[in-house]
């Protein structure tokens, strides 16, 4: 697995992600995730609310991309990996407790993603360069 340093959970917690999923059809589905939040060094999840087409994706076996970017601070990071949906279990009890207290929908899933590659999307010569990869 690849590891998130102190600075990329900094940069995660204080920017918007975006996720990405393909369909059975090949068509990309892109969107923000402003529930995205980290459960270890490893793991970060979000809560999965509309269960649309990148619901729908995931069931079908989708890979899942989260990408996170600052345009002021020109940085950025891309996870990818592999993801688990928790339904009904300790992770999806306890963000469901999380939606209620801040007052937002009730989840359908949690999308976990275990990350095993991290790449740099800072512009210049290292955009989209592997930082570190399992």
């Amino acid at each position: 697995m690849a590891n998130l340093t102190a600075e990329m959970k900094e940069f995660l917690n204080g920017n918007l992600a975006w996720v990405a999923t393909i369909g059975k059809d090949g068509h990309v589905d892109l969107g923000p995730k402003m529930s995205m939040f980290i459960i270890d060094d490893n793991h970060i999840g979000y809560h999965e609310r509309t269960a649309g087409q990148m619901y729908r994706n995931l069931l079908d076996g989708s890979e899942l991309v989260v990408a996170v970017a600052n345009l002021e601070q020109r940085k950025g990071y891309r996870f990818r990996g592999n993801v688990v949906l928790h339904d009904n279990d300790a992770i999806y009890e306890e963000q469901v407790k999380i939606a209620e207290e801040r007052g937002t929908k009730k989840p359908m899933t949690i999308p976990v993603l275990q990350i095993t590659e991290i790449q740099d999307l800072t512009p210049g010569a290292t955009a989209g360069k592997t930082i570190v990869k399992d």
